[in-house]
């Protein structure tokens, strides 16, 4: 989905931007080498951008605990 059409900035934009380390909007359009235009996606980027580290953060969350079961030997499947 596109978030800016003045830079055809996606939300695959802002994940990839995320998962190379971006936490600031500037440094999402700093990864697709644009910068804000007229100004109107810069609340929908600062929305996709929080979901994106909540996201990642809860993945990070959920990989530590597979990992933490699987030293116990308690793997489980998970539904």
């Amino acid at each position: 989905m596109f978030i800016c059409s003045c830079n055809g900035l996606t939300d695959k934009d802002i994940h990839a931007a995320v998962d190379a380390g971006a936490t600031r909007p500037q440094e999402v359009y700093a990864a697709k080498k644009c910068r804000a235009k007229c100004g109107n996606c810069v609340p929908g980027v600062v929305c996709m951008l929080r979901q994106a580290l909540r996201d990642q953060k809860a993945l990070t969350a959920a990989l530590r605990n597979v990992g933490e079961m699987s030293d116990r030997g308690t793997m489980q499947a998970v539904a």
